[in-house]
């Protein structure tokens, strides 16, 4: 039986439509590789940085997403064939697609499970191995999930049991787990919300989050973010919560979700507050792109002109148009 949606209730209304649920994924995807770009005009020295953001200054040249968008496009991909996570398609298609082109800022660690999945290792014993046997614990489930949380928003059953398994291809520590859980539920309620399902603010919004996860670093991390007011400095989020600079989710998802619950409602605000914490900016800005987006009625359109796109890019199959749904099953 599905959980119910925290808040107010949906019960009684209709499930999403095939149609709906990818065009929605095809959304929280976009909203990823508009982040992905934006946070990584901003690697640059801090003070450069930091003066383009206090004047509100986007690169006026092409912005190129990392690694970040490439595995949601994975994602993506498998939602679209299966209308689920089938992990072992998951893994050959993160694996094919970092093949393609392995320049664009993948982590050590992906580095050596993606090229081991490559070269015929089993994905369980490749994410099991790394780290002295404990698996990753960064951010890397959660900066690719959003689709999974759009794609299922009216079941957060489906939410937590997909997000969990699309982190385990490459995530064996249960906080890389729980970060990628986190962000796919708060895609999901974002969505919710625009649907006029859920009315979560703020505090309330984080909170139940933080209800459906694990027991773990993340989970409490989580919570202390639902403490931090919304007109607190960034220098203060960033002390209490992180900015992603370990690189693990326990340091990342939380500022995300606090970005999130307080900017849902503006793209362009959700990403420049996110991009002022510094840290990990292109990954905190794509986990942030991929939930404020299925909240906005459109993407600012001046960003787009600038941004790589996934539709566009090598990592779909050639025969694919784009975005073109091929399974109405799901």
């Amino acid at each position: 039986m599905a959980i119910e949606i925290p808040g107010e209730s949906c019960a009684g209304t209709s499930a999403l439509n095939p149609k709906d649920r990818i065009k929605y994924a095809k959304r929280a995807l976009e909203g990823i590789a508009l982040g992905d770009c934006f946070g990584q005009t901003f690697f640059v020295p801090d003070e450069i940085a930091c003066k383009r953001i206090n004047n509100r200054e986007i690169l006026n040249e092409p912005w190129h997403f990392t690694d970040d968008t490439v595995m949601a496009i994975g994602i993506y991909r498998i939602l679209e064939k299966y209308g689920k996570i089938n992990q072992d398609e998951l893994a050959k298609v993160f694996a094919s697609n970092y093949a393609l082109d392995w320049h664009r800022g993948y982590g050590g660690t992906a580095h050596s499970i993606l090229r081991n999945i490559g070269e015929g290792k089993d994905w369980r014993e490749a994410a099991a191995e790394v780290f002295d046997g404990m698996g990753s614990m960064g951010n890397g489930g959660a900066m690719r999930v959003a689709p999974i949380g759009a794609y299922f928003a009216d079941d957060l059953d489906k939410v937590l049991y997909y997000a969990r398994a699309s982190a385990e291809v490459t995530h064996a520590h249960i906080e890389g787990i729980a970060g990628a859980m986190a962000a796919a539920v708060a895609s999901a309620l974002i969505l919710n919300k625009k649907l006029g399902c859920y009315f979560g603010e703020g505090e309330t919004f984080v909170r139940d989050i933080a209800d459906k996860l694990p027991e773990c670093d993340t989970k409490y991390k989580i919570l202390t973010a639902a403490s931090v007011p919304r007109e607190s400095s960034i220098d203060f989020a960033v002390s209490v919560l992180g900015n992603g600079m370990m690189l693990t989710a326990q340091d990342t998802v939380p500022f995300c979700l606090w970005c999130a619950a307080y900017h849902y409602d503006s793209m362009e605000e959700a990403l420049w507050t996110a991009v002022s914490a510094l840290g990990d900016r292109d990954t905190i800005c794509a986990i942030v792109g991929g939930m404020v987006s299925l909240y906005a009625d459109k993407l600012p359109q001046q960003w787009l002109s600038y941004m790589e796109r996934p539709e566009d890019s090598r990592f779909f199959p050639p025969e694919k148009n784009g975005f073109v749904h091929q399974n109405e099953g799901g």
